[in-house]
């Protein structure tokens, strides 16, 4: 058993977020269609080092009913024609909030400066919908900097967790 500790973090005021707009210029970041094998791919190339497993066993058919929710904006990060990562926002009408389901760079990507520029998007982005509170939870099996750069961007942890997961 892998002991594993889950944050929950949330930012409920859009005037609280520490923008980081060192990399502005440089990156595109772009809302795509509805393409679930772009999902796919990040998904399993950011989430490789980091035991993203719950959407590896997924058939096609599961990846296109998961992006054809209208509720869910993927964006893409870009320089130039190179891929850099993503983000998906996850609407939730009712609560009226948005949780960052996934967000995270291609290894090649990382150190750079960029997450924290993304995540500052991704942010801003959420509260677009005139939403209450963006949210996401991380563990201590996502890049060891992910903690670090939600609570940068002004996020608070609202909740902690201890689980063991199986060692594979």
């Amino acid at each position: 058993m892998i002991p594993v500790e889950r944050n929950f973090l949330e930012l409920r005021d859009i005037k609280k977020l520490k923008f980081n707009s060192s990399k502005e210029n440089k990156f595109l970041i772009k809302k795509i269609k509805p393409d679930f094998q772009l999902n796919k791919f990040f998904y399993k190339q950011v989430g490789k080092k980091h035991r993203w497993i719950d959407r590896l066993s997924w058939t096609d058919e599961k990846w296109i009913n998961f992006i054809s929710n209208k509720n869910l904006e993927t964006y893409v990060i870009s320089e130039s024609d190179d891929l850099i990562g993503f983000f998906e926002l996850l609407y939730n009408p009712d609560l009226n909030e948005t949780e960052i389901s996934y967000f995270g760079l291609l290894e090649e990507y990382i150190g750079k400066g960029i997450g924290g520029y993304a995540l500052s998007e991704a942010i801003k982005k959420s509260f677009e919908k005139n939403i209450k509170r963006v949210w996401l939870h991380t563990c201590t099996l996502d890049h060891p900097n992910a903690l670090k750069n939600y609570i940068a961007r002004g996020m608070r942890v609202f909740r902690k967790e201890n689980i063991n997961i199986l060692d594979s």
